[in-house]
């Protein structure tokens, strides 16, 4: 039984994510799936502001959409220079057997992401 490692953890997350920004109409101007690099997303949809989609995989299921307000104050910051939007994407997922076990590979799991935050 393979351990996902963070890497693979976090582009489960981002595929997650980029499956439902691609239902919603949105095209990726960048993707960048490094983990702490961000943004994750670019998007651009005809008419509207560019939106910077920040993603963060967790194996919290309960409220996988808290983040950290200091570091996302900054960010923020960035995104106005920019002339952006900024949409937070929490996604829990978590062992089915336990969420103090880690994922493994081509095994089930539990999966929490309701939607984007809205941060600017």
């Amino acid at each position: 039984m393979e351990v996902l490692t963070p890497q693979e953890l976090h582009n489960l997350g981002m595929n997650i994510v980029g499956k439902k920004l691609q239902e919603m109409g949105y095209e990726f101007v960048a993707i960048n799936s490094q983990l702490k690099k961000h943004p994750q997303f670019v998007l651009f949809k005809k008419g509207e502001p560019t939106i910077f989609v920040l993603v963060k995989v967790s194996n919290n299921i309960q409220t996988p959409e808290e983040y950290d307000v200091v570091w996302m104050e900054t960010f923020k910051e960035h995104a106005r220079k920019q002339n952006a939007k900024v949409w937070f994407a929490g996604v829990g997922i978590a062992n089915t057997e336990s969420i103090d076990l880690p994922v493994l590979k081509n095994k089930p799991y539990y999966l929490s992401f309701k939607d984007f935050v809205k941060i600017l």
